[in-house]
């Protein structure tokens, strides 16, 4: 068994490699494994401002798969150790039993699911950097007992790197703008109250069936338009993590924004868009660890400015542009201003 700090160091390197997002996940997780045993995860990305769930790499032992909107719906409600609230408070790995004071059921999570699951402790973690959120990994326990203090301070530790490395995976996806993939058109799909889909629009269907990143365990769009429904009743029972829309990669620099509306009935209605191009730029930004200037320099030369123009725009000289520039070249790696705005803009 590798001690604690040969691990560590083998999850910095396993972050600072270029994996996709998936294949990180992937290995993190069993890199995790051998110093803390779980017998069930949710590993998910989130958009990094509304901090909703995207993408989740989940193996969720003994849960029918009719209850996957449950699980969601609870895990919007629950306060307690939710990655919100654990980014907002500043708090590291958290396990149920300790904030409960052992008292699990406290958790609306584990009352209305986890309990009939036979999960005995749950151990959860957040990674978020200062340009936003990026994912966040949920460990459940159903056999060996609650997480210890030790293995807790592990979690905590790897917090700076596995950010990190998510963000990175993240701007990678801008780089492959050529793929021959499908275009992405509007498509609604409709919830009912439990978050069950009720509807969906030809365009929904299609995106279901076709649209599917190439490398992601289960459909996306689904598991988005739950989250983005469960954000949606957060935020009427006054629990939000955030807003209730989330942008989503499809692969091939193509990404879609997910929004969740209610309309008659009860039942909620959730977009599938292309994301705009000030949703895609904002994204990059943060995917890139742009700085706020380099940000608003970005957002200039997308609408075509030249240094000179935006130096009068800024209020800084042509010199001063012309660095953010440079900064932002080599920090996305890319050759020219055009390469640049390309991947940015998906063009």
């Amino acid at each position: 068994m590798p001690s604690v700090r040969e691990q560590l160091d083998r999850i910095e390197r396993t972050c600072q490699a270029d994996h996709t997002a998936k294949v990180l996940r992937e290995k993190l997780l069993a890199d995790i494994r051998a110093i803390v045993p779980f017998d069930g995860h949710v590993f998910a990305l989130t958009d990094p401002v509304s901090r909703v769930a995207t993408s989740p790499l989940a193996d969720v032992p003994g849960l029918p798969w009719p209850r996957l909107p449950d699980l969601i719906r609870w895990r919007y409600l629950t306060r307690i150790n939710r990655w919100s609230d654990l980014l907002d408070e500043g708090r590291g790995a958290s396990s149920l039993l300790g904030s409960t004071a052992g008292d699990p059921s406290q958790s609306l999570l584990w009352r209305n699911v986890l309990r009939d699951l036979g999960v005995v402790d749950t151990a959860a973690l957040a990674f978020g950097d200062r340009y936003g959120c990026w994912g966040f990994l949920d460990l459940w326990r159903t056999s060996s007992g609650a997480f210890t203090p030790g293995e807790l301070s592990f979690l905590s530790a790897l917090s700076g790197s596995v950010s990190a490395g998510l963000r990175r995976a993240l701007a990678r996806t801008f780089v492959d703008p050529d793929r021959r993939l499908s275009p992405i058109g509007p498509a609604i799909v409709i919830l009912g109250p439990d978050l069950q889909v009720r509807v969906q629009t030809a365009g929904a269907a299609e995106a279901l069936l076709r649209l599917n990143p190439p490398d992601e365990p289960m459909p996306p769009i689904p598991a988005a338009a739950y989250n983005i429904g469960a954000a949606l009743i957060a935020v009427e029972n006054g629990v939000g993590v955030g807003p209730a829309w989330s942008r989503v990669c499809l692969g091939g620099s193509r990404w879609v924004t997910v929004k969740a509306d209610r309309i008659g009935g009860g039942d909620i209605a959730v977009s599938i868009e292309p994301s705009t191009a000030a949703e895609r730029m904002d994204l990059f930004g943060r995917a890139h660890a742009l700085s706020t200037r380099e940000s608003e320099v970005l957002v200039l030369l997308g609408a075509g400015m030249d240094s000179r123009e935006m130096a009068a725009e800024l209020v800084i000289s042509e010199h001063t542009v012309n660095d953010h520039v440079k900064a932002m070249l080599a920090k996305a790696g890319a050759r020219t201003r055009q390469v640049l705005l390309s991947r940015a803009l998906g063009s």
